[in-house]
């Protein structure tokens, strides 16, 4: 195996891992808010959770299984955002559920000329690392976000990291 072969070995096994981890952490926040809190918006210039949810799919569709799995890009994202009460808390974990799947396999399936080949998506030029950096980095930008909501809404902490200890120091 070479180098370039290693490289892009370690980038898909961290992005999957990154991918899961946004999931987990979406998924523990919203046991903690009701239908109607999870379509609530902090004040009109914000989005609830389910359109920040909504956003992530049509992101993740468009960046990772239509571009870096090369095929036809049918994402409407100003739907993602004007949707209002158009699903359950449980419909729309499944959607962004299947999305992460989805992607995760074709970025498993991507080979080195995937990774590497430029392409053009949403008016900017990435190569495939740059369409999965970019999808990995806006999936965890928007968890932190439905984080805060939740942890602003029931004033607790989601314990996403109970039972590890944080404190040790690099080896």
């Amino acid at each position: 195996m070479t180098k370039e072969d290693k490289l892009a070995e370690e980038l898909v096994k961290n992005a999957l891992y990154r991918m899961d981890e946004s999931t987990r952490m979406i998924r523990k926040s919203l046991v903690e808010v009701s239908e109607e809190e999870f379509w609530q918006k902090p004040n009109e210039s914000l989005n609830s959770i389910a359109n920040l949810m909504l956003h992530l799919c049509g992101n993740i569709t468009q960046y990772i299984i239509s571009s870096l799995g090369e095929t036809e890009d049918i994402r409407k994202r100003d739907s993602e955002f004007a949707a209002n009460k158009s699903g359950t808390k449980s419909e729309i974990l499944d959607k962004l559920e299947d999305t992460v799947d989805t992607a995760k396999r074709v970025i498993f399936d991507s080979s080195l000329d995937q990774l590497l080949k430029i392409r053009s998506v949403q008016g900017f030029s990435f190569s495939g690392v740059g369409v999965i950096l970019h999808a990995v980095e806006h999936y965890s930008y928007h968890t932190g976000q439905i984080a805060f909501w939740v942890k602003q809404l029931k004033n607790k902490d989601l314990g996403f990291y109970d039972g590890i200890d944080l404190k040790i120091k690099n080896e």
